[in-house]
């Protein structure tokens, strides 16, 4: 295999890298709304999952039946210090659960010495902050990944789906132009950072966020609920402009020679 025409791929941390199912910050949303007597489900929770996370509070606080419910508990819409105060509940709980999600998902280790063979730099981009990124990459580490550079919520002005994470990621690591790297993601947003900055996309479907499932829940699954399952994850991918899908990083490296191979011919993204 030969990926010449490729200078860099920039992964997403969970649900793409680590945590299969990206189940980490589902309890801390959850329970961070409860602690103000407002009831969300995990699927609520999931819907902007890819953002930065006061961001994603300030989302999930628009959306029509939550905002609904807050006013019937608080008496008013949610504000700007509503979105703050429930920020604040959740961070802790996110930084407590972090290292407990931490598991490499199958694929990530070996994909990512594959990819230093053929002398490519790995990035990553993350809608977590430093804080809550200081407790996963030692353990990620561990396991056998590990990073060149790494972008974090509270590093760039704004987060996905613009593009400034991506790019602070490539000038760190001295990639250009942007066509020669690859972000890999598994939400919306995080297709959307990879587009906006000009480079290829890869949406991870099952291992990630619109899939949502653990591995083991994954597993247990009937053929005809996980075809399902992995189609409409797959589908939602492609319609936020992936140029590829794949299951999970184990299937990365295919596509990459494909994507070599359409530079090669001079296509662009």
């Amino acid at each position: 295999m030969s990926l010449s025409h490729l200078k860099a791929v920039v992964f997403d941390w969970a649900g793409t890298v680590v945590d299969f199912g990206s189940l980490a910050p589902m309890g801390a949303f959850v329970d961070a709304f409860r602690a103000f007597d407002v009831a969300i489900s995990v699927d609520e929770a999931r819907v902007p999952m890819g953002m930065a996370k006061r961001p994603h509070v300030a989302a999930l606080m628009t959306m029509p039946r939550i905002a609904a419910e807050w006013q019937r508990v608080h008496g008013h819409t949610p504000t700007e210090a509503d979105i703050d105060a429930v920020y604040e509940v959740f961070v802790p709980k996110n930084i407590a659960v972090a290292a407990r999600y931490a598991d490499l998902i199958p694929g990530a280790a070996t994909t990512a010495a594959a990819l230093r063979a053929e002398g490519l730099k790995i990035g990553s981009t993350t809608g977590y902050t430093r804080e809550i990124m200081a407790r996963i990459t030692p353990i990620a580490a561990e396991q056998g990944f590990v990073a060149d550079a790494m972008a974090c919520t509270g590093d760039v002005p704004d987060g996905r789906p613009t593009p400034f994470l991506m790019w602070k990621v490539l000038t760190e690591m001295q990639v250009y132009p942007a066509w020669a790297a690859v972000k890999v993601d598994d939400t919306e947003v995080g297709i959307g950072e990879g587009l906006n900055g000009g480079a290829w996309t890869v949406g991870v479907a099952v291992t990630g966020n619109v899939f949502g499932l653990s591995q083991a829940d994954t597993a247990a699954l009937s053929a005809q609920d996980f075809a399902t399952r992995r189609r409409r994850a797959a589908e939602k991918l492609a319609a936020a402009g992936a140029h590829y899908v794949v299951d999970g990083v184990a299937d990365l490296l295919p596509v990459l020679a494909a994507i070599n191979g359409r530079l090669a011919r001079g296509e662009r993204p």
